[in-house]
């Protein structure tokens, strides 16, 4: 499988040592290399891409306003001579944060953090059993295990647990990526459940027990057929 990439800087020197690298790559197919924004616009309204190599400073628009910019934006490595922006591209739920000039080792270890989070075979361990989100401007650290259900409004995400939610800005997309398959499951394009904690299924819906109460969650007409392969694998 090979994934779709461009580039984005400003630099042509950065662009063509970007480029020399991805060659020695086989799973990344390199579509475009953009000197700006409004370029890479044009791309992402044409061609569906997995991943953008962006740079920071930019004329015009930076790189982080332009992925600000983006509603459905792909996965971003982030690339920058100013190591002075790394946390907010992190808050940003970018995968990695570059310094030119970037090495091919360097290279490697971003994109291979790209292939985890997208190779849809990522498993719990015991080492893997929590993340962290951006919330209330600090990092939260979210067990697996607490988690009720995610709710997707718009740019942010709604994280149930039992006793609390958390509220931070990214896409469902995003933040699926992090979630293991084999305790989570998108039942819904705004909601994603822990799969141990569905009680009943009935009609169109999923019924969990939130604070003591029964909490009925909807089942997507897309997602219906998966839940019922599940229940028919004797996996809920």
């Amino acid at each position: 499988m090979s994934y779709k990439v461009i580039i984005v800087d400003d630099e042509p020197l950065a662009r063509e040592i970007l480029e020399s690298h991805l060659e020695s790559l086989d799973q990344f197919e390199l579509v475009a290399s953009c000197q700006n924004a409004i370029e890479a616009n044009a791309i992402l309204q044409q061609e569906s891409i997995d991943l953008m190599f962006l740079d920071i400073q930019m004329p015009k628009m930076t790189g982080m306003e332009f992925l600000r910019s983006l509603k459905n934006p792909p996965e971003v490595i982030m690339t920058t001579a100013y190591s002075e922006y790394a946390v907010e591209g992190f808050e940003l739920n970018v995968i990695d944060y570059l310094l030119k000039p970037i090495s091919l080792e360097r290279l490697m270890q971003a994109t291979n953090k790209f292939l985890e989070r997208n190779s849809g075979t990522k498993q719990m361990s015991e080492d893997d059993e929590f993340f962290f989100v951006k919330a209330d401007k600090k990092m939260v650290k979210i067990h697996f295990n607490d988690i009720l259900y995610i709710e997707g409004l718009k740019d942010y995400v709604i994280i149930k647990k039992d006793d609390s939610r958390i509220i931070t800005l990214q896409t469902m997309k995003s933040l699926e990526s992090k979630l293991p398959d084999t305790i989570f499951m998108r039942i819904h394009r705004s909601y994603i459940v822990n799969i141990n904690k569905i009680r009943a299924i009935f009609g169109s819906m999923v019924e969990i027990l939130e604070g003591g109460k029964p909490k009925n969650i909807p089942v997507g007409k897309n997602y219906k057929d998966l839940l019922h392969e599940l229940i028919d694998a004797n996996k809920l």
